[in-house]
């Protein structure tokens, strides 16, 4: 290097002495350091990334012109790294790292350097910064983003049709060197598809490649540094490309000479009557189809099912086995979209010729008319005729037919049917007040196939005679004032009639002329007034009137009917409003005084306070009990489940009562039995010293059930006598040890069930066992 004039220009150099560049003059090997304004300077170090020789990395040296190797001057670094990565001996200036740099962490640090005086610590020339730079090293292999890629490309591309474009990448210096130059090559791929070398673009290597034929491939990618010279790094990455579906292959008919489809000619008008399908090997919209017959067909047509892509068949016209059995017609097919790279030269339709045969069936029995109407007038007599219904066998054979009525249609069974030529006649005479219409169901079925019937609904209208009288319309309340004058009105009466005329109904009214009270006015438009013929009328006289009204109508026969209208003579004011109709109160001429009427409702309450009274006593009688002595000892009865209170407890028995048994009262005889014959009552001699308690306790209760002069009591036999002289002695607390630890109670467990329920509470608690 030379320093001229502050500036600093690099030399080349070589790793091996790349340390010594910034030494002085004398230590240079001919380099000169030439100094200007100040006493040392430099620009920047050299250092090879991941060196792997000694532990401390030689850098380089500083040295300054104020130091005359007499050990007064100290070097002191500062900055990145510094005392840490880098380390400069203060004597002579030489610079070594600590560890390992990786150029792809850091790539340059910048530190500060100084001369000091030793003793002084004096700044000898101002500070100085200077860069180590981390020179490269091909330490990095290349890196796709992805282990694995996916693309697509049309299926017959031309060749070079770009598929996608992949990169890796090199965390090694681009600037220097080929430590960071990529090329890419196709390890497996090939000969579908290659590689940009330089940009790793994947790109198609041959033509006409056909989706149908193979869909996916799989393409293995490599990345090589160095310029892909030997001993470079490497990366490879895997791309998965998919040929997409184009409309390159027309529809076919697997066999377009004929497609045969049969169907019975019973099947429903518009139904599908059978499918055909071509075969496309395409995907997606590049295989829909429509379908269509040629030229038309006024009896089939088809249509397209866009789920299935199927041309469904379907009847216009109904068939008839008997008239035309055979029918043929062409069906075309074709994409309906269509790529235009495709279409010249090729066709992308198809024809297939169907045949469709039609099959004979036995059919149900067919009526001349559906529905059947007739008429017939009510009040004919049983038998008469209603109408004919007819139907045939519309097969070859004209199997014949027989008629029936379906009875859930008549219940009432007013009509018949002849089974052999369907004439319908009444069973029953018709009403047409009560229904104007009946509506059967007619079934015609095959003789020689009863499964084969057919049904026809039949409404049979009921036609009007004139067989009701007309009568009031509704149900009047008349009144006449007392005061009343002749030739008023009282009421307007109408009437109706259930039957129907054609031309209307004109009834007629009347009463008796001879009527000294009222007269009526008919008024032509079927209605008539009721009017008084004298003045005055009288409650006391006669509070009700009751006035016949005759009822005609003008058809044929005329039917006429009589209606009493009920008039009632009420009391009214000056304007004829009516006030009071109640008859006047008179008093009784003979009967029961209301003297006497009370009498008899008095003897009727007394007569029943007594059985209530008698009923209160009947009530309140009581059984005699079973016991009734004063000695009952029933309290001291002790549920046998109950495990007692121990010696304090004295509610359930009495327990002197058990600690002298001779103490009871003797010759007490039971209630609930009547002994055969009577035993003179036997008092056992008190228990001795040293009995078992179990052989009292049982002996105790074999007296008392053999006994029947002693009471029914089980629980009076001492059960909680311990008896004296026991070999446990005693087992109550109130006199026992000072602790229950004391105490060896394994004996108890040999005493017998009945002690069970003791040795357990005790043996449980034992020290030793517990142990």
């Amino acid at each position: 290097r030379h320093l001229n004039d502050d500036v600093c220009t690099a030399l080349p150099f070589t790793p091996g002495n790349m340390g010594n560049l910034f030494g002085t003059a004398e230590e240079g090997d001919g380099r000169i350091l030439h100094r200007s304004k100040r006493g040392w300077m430099w620009n920047q170090f050299f250092l090879l990334e991941e060196y792997t020789g000694n532990d401390h990395q030689y850098v380089g040296k500083l040295h300054s012109n104020m130091d005359k190797d007499d050990g007064n001057v100290k070097y002191v670094l500062t900055g990145d790294g510094a005392g840490t990565l880098f380390l400069i001996d203060e004597k002579s200036g030489d610079i070594h790292a600590t560890k390992r740099l990786d150029r792809e962490e850091k790539a340059m640090y910048t530190l500060h350097a100084k001369v000091l005086d030793r003793r002084t610590n004096a700044e000898l020339e101002p500070d100085t910064e200077f860069n180590i730079k981390i020179h490269d090293i091909n330490d990095n292999a290349p890196k796709f983003a992805k282990e694995i890629y996916f693309a697509s490309v049309p299926e017959m591309s031309e060749v070079g049709t770009s598929v996608v474009t992949i990169t890796a990448t090199d965390a090694d210096d681009q600037t220097y060197g080929n430590s960071a130059k990529l090329v890419y090559s196709i390890l497996q791929g090939q000969p579908y598809f290659a590689v940009d070398s330089e940009n790793g673009t994947i790109k198609t290597a041959l033509p006409g490649m056909d989706r149908e034929v193979k869909e996916n491939y799989q393409v293995v990618i490599q990345a090589k540094d160095m310029a892909g010279q030997m001993g470079g790094l490497s990366g490879t990455t895997t791309v998965s490309i998919t040929l997409l579906d184009v409309n390159d292959t027309p529809p076919r008919f697997a066999n377009r000479e004929r497609v045969f489809l049969s169907f019975s000619q019973v099947d429903l008008f518009n139904g599908a009557i059978g499918r055909i399908k071509a075969d496309d090997s395409d995907l997606g919209r590049h295989a829909e189809m429509e379908y269509s017959i040629v030229s038309g067909h006024d009896i089939f047509n088809i249509v397209t099912d866009q789920a299935t892509q199927e041309g469904v068949i379907i009847i216009e016209k109904a068939l008839d086995y008997e008239s035309k059995k055979d029918f043929e017609f062409r069906v075309e097919v074709k994409n309906t979209y269509l790529d235009a790279r495709f279409i010249n030269g090729r066709q992308f339709h198809d024809f297939a010729t169907v045949r469709v045969t039609v099959e004979d069936v036995d059919e149900p029995p067919v009526f001349t008319r559906n529905p059947y109407i007739f008429e017939v007038h009510e009040d004919t007599a049983a038998g008469s005729f209603v109408g004919v219904v007819s139907a045939r066998d519309p097969d070859a054979d004209n199997n014949p037919v027989k008629y029936s009525i379906d009875r859930h249609t008549d219940l009432e069974r007013l009509f018949n049917i002849d089974s052999v030529n369907g004439t319908i006649t009444t069973l029953k005479a018709l009403d047409r007040e009560m229904s104007r219409w009946h509506n059967i169901s007619v079934v015609a079925t095959e003789m020689n196939n009863p499964r084969q019937t057919t049904r026809v609904p039949v409404a049979i209208k009921v036609l009007d005679v004139n067989d009701n009288a007309p009568e009031f319309a509704m149900s009047y309340d008349t009144f006449v004032c007392e005061n009343v004058k002749a030739g008023q009105l009282i009421q307007t009466i109408s009437a109706v009639d259930t039957d129907e005329p054609l031309v209307g109904h004109k009834f007629a009214f009347s009463i008796n002329p001879t009527n000294p009270n009222f007269t009526i006015e008919d008024r032509d438009d079927n209605t008539a007034n009721i009017l008084t013929r004298r003045d005055g009328f009288s409650r006391r006289e006669m509070s009700l009137y009751f006035l016949p009204v005759v009822i005609s109508d003008n058809d044929y026969p005329i039917q006429s009917s009589t209606s009493t209208l009920i008039v009632r003579v009420c009391a009214c004011d000056s304007r004829g409003n009516m006030q009071s109709c109640n008859p006047e109160v008179l008093p009784f001429s003979d009967g029961l005084t209301t003297g006497a009427l009370v009498a008899i409702l008095l003897c009727v309450i007394i007569l029943l306070m007594i059985v209530v009274l008698f009923a209160a006593l009947r009530r309140q009688r009581k059984k005699e009990p079973l016991i009734i002595s004063k000695e009952d000892v029933r309290d001291n009865v002790v549920s046998y489940n109950d495990e007692g209170g121990g010696e304090e407890d004295t509610q359930a028995f009495d327990i002197g009562t058990l600690r002298n048994p001779e103490v009871m009262d003797a010759n007490k005889l039971r209630r609930d039995i009547i002994p055969e014959m009577l035993f003179p009552f036997r008092r056992t001699s008190p228990i001795k010293d040293n009995t078992d308690v179990r052989d009292f306790i049982t002996g105790r209760l074999q007296e008392n059930d053999s006994d029947p002069t002693a009471p029914p009591y089980d629980s009076l036999a001492t059960y909680a006598y311990e008896g004296s002289g026991s070999l446990a002695e005693s087992l109550s607390s109130l006199e026992s040890a000072a602790t229950e630890g004391d105490q060896d109670y394994d004996y108890l467990s040999n005493w017998g069930p009945q002690f069970k329920k003791l040795a357990e509470m005790y043996i449980g608690k034992s020290p030793d066992r517990e142990t």
